[in-house]
């Protein structure tokens, strides 16, 4: 085998080990912080490998963005002050998920009953209907078929280890 200097390939990375490891620690800094106002929950969080931080929190009465920038300032700070990256060498981003990004915690699907959602199950089939309840194993959405007068409403009991991802449904 004909290789040069310095060119062999290592199977593994650290970058993800001291990415779990921060990500520990930034979870750990923004439960203390969501601890004080708890009407806000965080939904997702990743660190990218340029130390990007996204964090992404939501509300049970919506997350307004004067509160995305509070929580932004308050976990900045706890970072710096955290020495996980000595040299400033990160940046931190706060917002919510976004309409787009599917449903993850049952504390979203309970603020969202009464809209409209489109459900992919763990077949790939999709049905669109409105979340009428939320419970602990499973969700009912009024599902519809028929236009008019022929229109039939049914409740659909679906359990959240079928559903692959759940969107909400902007209807205008």
């Amino acid at each position: 085998m004909n290789q040069r200097k310095g060119t062999t390939i290592v199977p593994f990375s650290f970058f993800n080990m001291s990415t779990d490891q921060n990500l520990n620690k930034i979870a750990s800094l923004l439960d203390d912080l969501l601890s004080e106002e708890p009407a806000y929950f965080c939904v997702n969080m990743r660190i990218k490998p340029t130390n990007n931080i996204k964090v992404f929190l939501d509300g049970d009465e919506g997350l307004p963005i004067a509160k995305c920038v509070q929580f932004n300032r308050k976990l900045y700070k706890l970072i710096e002050e955290s020495g996980l990256y000595p040299d400033g060498d990160f940046s931190l981003e706060v917002s919510s998920p976004g309409v787009d990004e599917p449903l993850k915690l049952i504390r979203q699907y309970k603020k969202n009953i009464g809209r409209a959602l489109h459900i992919t199950f763990a077949d790939d089939s999709v049905k669109e209907g409105v979340l009428e309840a939320v419970a602990e194993a499973d969700i009912v959405l009024a599902h519809t078929t028929g236009k008019g007068k022929k229109a039939v409403t049914e409740q659909l009991v679906i359990p959240f280890n079928n559903i692959k991802s759940a969107t909400v449904q902007i209807k205008f």
